[in-house]
């Protein structure tokens, strides 16, 4: 066999069919609780899951910023009952026939109770009507597959007819491994779509999250005529190990963070988990002005 992709496929699913059953507990035995107490990854300190939740799950000893499903992240940020949703349909196939794909990608749906990793939609924000999507980092680490990209683009495309502000959260590992190709053309596809929301005069808001790497960080979440950041996010294509064993150099503290990306202009500010939703209405009030003017 001379085929360098079917020698691939072959190789994982021998090493899928080598992975050991999943642990099945004893029947009748209840499961066991999570603990009520979290560890921060960050400073080591032990919190409650309700204190670190009502603090929008931010360590209240050091502010490290946790991640957030984007359901929790649109109950941050928009008016409350305001949300409807766009596009829920659109999910992602096999289109390599991957193996295991189709199963952890059901497995996924039912756990997340998302279709895909991008959930879009409109809502209101300081009464204010915008178009919003955001990556979920807990369906495929917000990575980007072909309905995401298509997801992105039809949201993108909505706010242009509807002449809607356009805000997008992104926390994504990049390109979605498992859909190759399809999903490394969602670079170029989203793209072409914000150039031409911004030619029509729209406002894209591109809010970075940790993390915003790979393909999404190359294409749609650095394109934003504001980017906003949240602080200590790690933005960038490659992470700095992969960078540090290609060029064989130590990378300078702090590289790809925010703060980094702040401070030699790629960000324009960073704004804490807490302070966002009133940035946005500032921004977005700002906007409105000056459309008025013109």
């Amino acid at each position: 066999m001379n085929n360098p992709f079917e020698r691939q496929r072959e190789r994982l699913v021998r090493l899928r069919d080598q992975r050991r059953p999943p642990r099945r507990e004893p029947a009748g035995q209840a499961k066991e609780e999570p603990s009520p107490f979290v560890v921060c990854k960050a400073c080591g300190a032990t919190v409650t899951r309700r204190a670190l939740a009502d603090n929008a799950h931010v360590c209240p000893a050091c502010g490290a910023h946790h991640r957030i499903s984007a359901a929790f992240r649109l109950k941050l940020i928009l008016d409350p009952g305001t949300f409807s949703e766009l596009n829920r349909s659109v999910s992602s196939a096999d289109p390599l026939s991957f193996p295991g794909y189709r199963e952890k990608l059901e497995q996924t749906r039912q756990r997340t109770r998302l279709t895909e990793a991008a959930l879009t939609g409109t809502g209101e924000i300081g009464g204010r009507k915008v178009a919003v999507g955001v990556l979920d980092p807990g369906f495929f680490m917000g990575s980007m597959s072909a309905a995401v990209g298509e997801k992105i683009t039809r949201l993108t495309e909505y706010a242009e007819k509807k002449r809607l502000p356009l805000i997008i959260f992104s926390a994504s590992g990049g390109a979605r491994m498992q859909e190759g190709i399809h999903s490394l053309m969602q670079m170029a596809k989203t793209s072409a779509a914000v150039e031409r929301f911004q030619r029509s005069g729209g406002l894209f808001i591109s809010c970075l999250t940790h993390p915003t790497t790979g393909g999404v960080s190359a294409s749609f979440a650095s394109l934003g005529d504001i980017t906003l950041a949240e602080p200590g996010a790690l933005i960038g294509f490659a992470g700095p190990r992969v960078i540090e064993q290609t060029i064989r150099q130590k990378l300078p503290e702090g590289f790809q963070r925010a703060e980094y990306l702040e401070e030699h202009g790629f960000v324009d500010r960073i704004v804490p988990r807490g302070e966002l939703r009133d940035t946005l209405i500032l921004l977005l009030r700002l906007h409105e002005r000056g459309r008025r003017r013109t």
